[in-house]
């Protein structure tokens, strides 16, 4: 079939307009139902869902503890936690005042995270413990989380 070539112009030329009617009333329509067309994404909630599925896949004992790490902006905490007993058995953190010195404007790097890593085996090592699980609390695997794990293992953590 044979077209002219103002034919061929309006077959190839998108309507524009035509789909941002559509997205307006799609827009309209979703925002009747009470509904959003782009949801925002709750980090923190996400966050705590994976923690709460990590948490029921594992626990600490007196003879192996979980090792849970909690990060702020700002700081990190580490906690090496007996489950069954509901007990801490040792802690460092980047607020700590036995390390205030060590972590002068440290506290929120990788840097920092290594430090207290490093604490925290030595304080396990004086309990003696050698065998931890690892809590990552629903965090990635990656910056701060991971250098404290690998400084952890390299003072004589294991897990």
């Amino acid at each position: 079939m044979k077209m002219n070539k103002l034919e061929e112009k309006r077959v190839k030329k998108p309507n524009f307009k035509v789909n941002i009617i559509i997205l307006i009333a799609c827009w309209l329509i979703s925002a009747k139902e009470g509904r959003k067309l782009f949801k925002k994404v709750n980090r923190q909630a996400v966050r705590k869902r994976k923690h709460l599925s990590i948490r029921n896949k594992i626990s600490g004992t007196a003879e192996r503890p979980r090792l849970s790490v909690y990060k702020s902006n700002n700081n990190i905490f580490v906690q090496l936690i007996d489950d069954i007993n509901g007990v801490t058995l040792a802690s460092a953190s980047s607020i700590d005042k036995t390390l205030k010195g060590e972590l002068a404007n440290k506290g929120q790097n990788i840097e920092g995270a290594k430090v207290i890593g490093k604490v925290i085996a030595e304080r396990a090592n004086q309990k003696g413990i050698k065998d931890v699980v690892f809590d990552r609390s629903g965090y990635k695997y990656t910056g701060r989380i991971a250098a404290l794990a690998d400084a952890a293992r390299e003072a004589g953590l294991n897990f």
